[in-house]
């Protein structure tokens, strides 16, 4: 009884080496090339480019040509939205935001008892015309992180008349710089005179 036993073992276990030596033979037949580097193949038409999209960084118009000819009235007006946040008046009260009076070619913080963000208290720059000019079109891009919650104005010429407003109710304001002339283009030169020949001796 014994005897039969291990030849029935012996033999399933001659069958299951050689399956499983028909199941390697099998995958080496099968999958001998295997890919190294797993990707798509994009194929490229002749002549083809491969484009990135550029993003255009829009570049601030500067707000000096448009001073000379802003209209405080208008500019008045519009700064009837920022009045509930602001007052312009000497020894006006702060509100939401600061007292804005003189600050026209203020430092940053000129209102002492206002607490002011620590994103505006970074920017060392004085509030010259130019930096009014970025603050007023977005103050969120022009401060990441003030508290002031201002959209901001797109037209130059609207931001213009809001600066003039606000140069009214500054003792001392800078002036306004002069706008450069284009440079005028140069003349053509002139083509040098033609010299008549000598007539040939008669």
């Amino acid at each position: 009884m014994g005897g039969e036993f291990y030849k029935v073992w012996g033999s399933v276990l001659v069958a299951l080496t050689v399956a499983f030596g028909i199941g390697v033979a099998i995958n080496q037949v099968t999958h001998s090339d295997h890919m190294d580097i797993k990707a798509y193949v994009v194929d490229v038409p002749d002549g083809g480019t491969q484009t990135a999209a550029v993003v255009e960084e829009k570049v601030l118009e500067s707000v000096i040509p448009f001073l000379a000819s802003a209209d405080a009235a208008a500019g008045e007006s519009a700064f009837k939205r920022c009045g509930t946040c602001h007052t312009v008046e000497k020894g006006g009260a702060n509100k939401v935001g600061p007292n804005l009076y003189n600050v026209v070619g203020a430092a940053k913080g000129h209102e002492p008892s206002f607490s002011y963000s620590d994103a505006l208290m970074s920017i060392q720059a004085p509030w010259d015309y130019e930096n009014l000019n970025a603050f007023l079109a977005k103050p969120k891009d022009y401060a990441p992180g003030t508290k002031m919650n201002f959209a901001g104005l797109s037209k130059p010429q609207d931001r213009a008349n809001v600066i003039a407003y606000l140069r009214q109710y500054a003792d001392n304001p800078p002036p306004i710089p002069a706008v450069e002339a284009a440079p005028a283009e140069a003349a053509p030169a002139e083509a040098p005179a033609e010299v008549p020949a000598e007539a040939p001796a008669q």
